[in-house]
C-alpha cells in the first residue's frame, strides 16, 4: 500500500531550531496516532524526510561517551561550534556547512516494525544513491 512521505528542504538551519521543528512534527504524529486507528490511521499518518544543513555542531547521543569529544567546551566556543547532548542513539557526531543531513520522521507502524529491516533499507538507499554518482564504497 502506498504511503506518502513529505520531503522538505530546510536549507541551512541551526541545530537547535531544526530539533525544535522536528519535535513539533513528532508531537503531531503522536497525537494523530492517539486519535486514529486501523487503516484510517495508517492512511492518514504523516511521514517526513527533512533535508537540512547545520552550522558547525557536535551532538552526543544517549549511547555516547563525552570523553570522545576531543575539544573542550571553551575550544568549541572559540571556534564557534555548538554542542548538544541529545536523546537519539549514537556517539559524537559532527555536522557542518556543506554536509547534507537527512532526518526521516517516519512512523514505522504504518509500514513494518522490524528496525533491522528499516536500517538495511536505509543502507541500501545510500548505496544505490552513491552508485548513481559512480561512487563506490569499500
Amino acid at each position: 500500500m502506498f504511503r506518502l512521505i513529505q520531503c522538505s528542504d530546510w536549507g541551512q538551519m541551526a541545530y537547535q531550531s531544526a530539533w525544535e521543528k522536528q519535535e513539533l512534527i513528532v508531537q503531531r504524529m503522536i497525537e494523530y496516532k492517539r486519535t486514529h486507528s486501523g487503516e484510517d490511521y495508517k492512511q492518514g499518518q504523516e511521514h517526513h524526510l527533512i533535508f537540512v544543513e547545520h552550522p558547525p555542531v557536535f551532538t552526543l547521543g544517549r549511547n555516547g561517551d563525552a570523553s570522545n569529544l576531543l575539544l573542550s567546551h571553551q575550544e568549541l566556543d572559540v571556534q564557534g561550534i555548538q554542542y548538544y547532548e541529545i536523546n537519539r542513539g549514537g556517539d559524537i557526531t559532527f555536522h557542518g556547512p556543506g554536509q547534507l543531513v537527512i532526518y526521516p520522521l517516519i512512523d514505522l507502524d504504518c509500514f513494518f516494525t522490524d528496525i533491522g529491516r528499516y536500517i538495511r533499507y536505509l543502507e541500501q538507499v545510500v548505496i544505490d544513491t552513491l552508485a548513481e554518482f559512480a561512487i563506490e564504497i569499500g
